[in-house]
């Protein structure tokens, strides 16, 4: 009898790979049946990293969208699955362990089977915890290997690090290939080693599509022993998402492994919900680029889930580096080789800052720098000139191990920045927090939810939590929903790339004052020229003096409130950006000349 390989869907990841946001709970209620009719599918990924927090941006209760969504799945026997961020739960930056363990009986009870634990660094300080709190809490604890493809990053590396997970308790391994980037006979070869010493564990391979591997390297998986190989399905499929099931299906049938027939009248219905979904609104903040796949990504080595973000950011950044090269007199970059030279310097940059596996939120501190990097070499700026914090808590490890060692150079920039490397385990720096958040709750009148479910999603996602609950979420989304409509219907102009601002002319400003220096949102977020969230007005702050590290405004983003200050002096002569309005990074907020 031929060996049988399961399916499973990742309708979670297709959606994060694509664009910004998740299904609303309405719709995830009418595609689950759908899905479960196409019977070619043993797990599906309902939930995790990026699932909740989006519900929370637009003002939905994630809660309710678990339950919802994983409750046609429990009742057929088909096993949920959910993306786990080991030390950062569900969020992008560490959790306290009385958090974590609150996370794993709150999924269990929502229906929520089996849960992926990964670490960004593949330390397994970060993930063991997670395998001990997974299993107390009735959950299922597949423990992952970041895959990626380095001196470093070797085959006995990924089997000695899934013998270290295996003995503290992972009942399954996955390979998570999250940039396509692992070369398909050294993902068999991983495989077989693996199931060499534990020929009973659960392997389950997950390959994104970007620079084209991923097909071969399924069935390098399958021929060497994998369980379980995950997919997608159009409309989301291919380019920076996974292939989809009726090929990867195919191709295994025809390599003689047994899989259940794909129902495609079901099939065809699943894809037609899911174009409705895109039509609906979710559509408007997909990026066309991501439907493409590159082979420029197996030198770079950036994961699919989040080309969405980084080609919002590129777009911001776009225009203050044609501008920043216009003032220093040399030719301006168009988007397309703005891209290219981002994807180099990640190439370039990665080695030096200790070849940490490029996944959430790691692919995105190396990006950032990377992107910072860009902009600086435009102003005759060295290289690292601006580092945002949370890439310095990388570098000096705050959120683990890095898995090579650090360049010199930026050893040397630490020590003239006073910073110290942090030598402890990571879980340490935070601890517990839990009743912080019940007491503020009870102060509320908030309820603390079934199976304490809102308590955790107030402590787990703390800032998205309370404007949730204040309506701000809703009112937002809803601003930004009506932008986006209205740039998707707007003509078409092509013209010179410039930022156009409501409040000054930029062209008379340059004029004008031909030595004004712009200021840049360092991160993408609400701007907030006050700290009064209700003030809409545009503060009167031009032809005030200013001088280097003087406050000019704040943002606030995922993780808080984040200051900008003016890195020279001089007068500010024109600002961008209303109060409350939503930037992208790299944007120009003001001119000081």
């Amino acid at each position: 009898m031929s060996r049988e390989i399961k399916l499973s869907l990742l309708y979670r990841d297709m959606w994060q790979s694509s664009g910004k946001y998740q299904p609303r709970v309405d719709q995830l209620i009418q595609i689950a049946p759908v899905i479960i009719d196409m019977g070619c599918f043993a797990r599906v990924e309902t939930n995790g990293g990026a699932f909740e927090q989006v519900n929370l941006l637009y003002g939905e209760n994630p809660n309710k969208a678990v339950r919802e969504f994983t409750a046609p799945f429990n009742k057929v026997g088909i096993k949920t699955h959910m993306l786990d961020r080991g030390l950062n739960g569900l969020r992008m930056f560490p959790v306290p362990s009385d958090v974590r363990k609150l996370m794993y009986k709150v999924k269990h009870a929502q229906g929520v089977d089996i849960t992926r634990i990964f670490c960004g660094l593949n330390d397994p300080r970060n993930i063991i915890p997670s395998i001990q709190y997974a299993k107390e809490g009735g959950m299922t604890a597949q423990a992952s290997l970041c895959i990626t493809y380095s001196p470093i990053h070797t085959v006995e590396y990924y089997v000695k690090l899934a013998k270290q997970l295996i003995e503290a308790g992972a009942e399954e391994i996955c390979l998570k290939d999250m940039a396509g980037v692992g070369r398909p006979h050294s993902i068999g070869q991983i495989v077989k080693g693996i199931k060499a010493s534990n020929p009973k564990i659960i392997v389950d391979y997950h390959g994104h599509s970007g620079p084209g591997f991923s097909v071969a390297s399924m069935l390098e998986a399958a021929k060497n022993g994998v369980d379980v190989i995950d997919v997608a399905m159009e409309p989301l499929a291919w380019g920076m998402v996974h292939p989809d099931v009726i090929t990867i299906h195919a191709m295994l049938k025809d390599a003689g492994f047994s899989l259940p027939d794909i129902n495609m009248e079901a099939y065809m219905e699943a894809r037609r919900l899911t174009q409705t979904f895109i039509d609906d609104f979710l559509g408007f903040f997909i990026d066309p680029g991501n439907k493409i796949m590159t082979s420029l990504l197996v030198g770079c080595g950036l994961p699919g889930g989040m080309m969405g973000s980084m080609m919002a950011d590129l777009k911001g950044m776009h225009n203050a580096i044609n501008l920043a090269l216009c003032q220093k007199g040399k030719k301006e970059v168009t988007f397309n080789n703005l891209v290219v030279q981002l994807f180099n310097e990640v190439e370039t940059i990665w080695p030096k800052l200790g070849y940490p596996p490029l996944v959430t939120p790691f692919s995105q501190y190396v990006k950032n720098i990377a992107l910072m990097n860009i902009l600086a070499m435009a102003k005759d700026e060295p290289r690292f000139s601006m580092i945002d914090k949370d890439s310095w808590n990388m570098i000096l490890g705050k959120a683990g191990k890095l898995p090579g060692a650090l360049a010199p150079e930026i050893k040397e920039l630490a020590a003239k920045n006073g910073l110290e490397f942090y030598k402890g385990d990571p879980q340490a720096a935070f601890p517990d927090d839990l009743e912080r958040f019940r007491k503020e709750m009870k102060e509320n009148k908030w309820d603390e939810g079934k199976d304490k479910e809102e308590l955790f999603e107030f402590a787990m996602h703390e800032r998205q939590y309370r404007d949730f609950k204040s309506g701000l979420a809703k009112d937002r989304f809803n601003q930004e929903l009506a932008q986006a409509k209205e740039k998707a219907n707007a003509p078409i102009i092509v013209k010179r790339p410039v930022v156009e601002v409501p409040t000054f002319d930029l062209d008379a400003v340059l004029k004008e004052y031909p030595k004004a220096k712009p200021v840049q949102a360092p991160i993408k977020g609400t701007i907030l020229w006050e700290l009064d969230t209700q003030d809409t007005s545009t503060p009167p702050l031009i032809g005030s003096t200013v001088k280097a590290g003087d406050i000019i405004c704040y943002i606030q983003h995922y993780y808080g409130i984040e200051t900008v200050k003016a890195s020279f002096g001089g007068t500010l002569v024109g600002t961008y950006v209303k109060q409350g309005g939503l930037v992208q990074k790299g944007e120009v907020l003001a001119f000081i000349s």
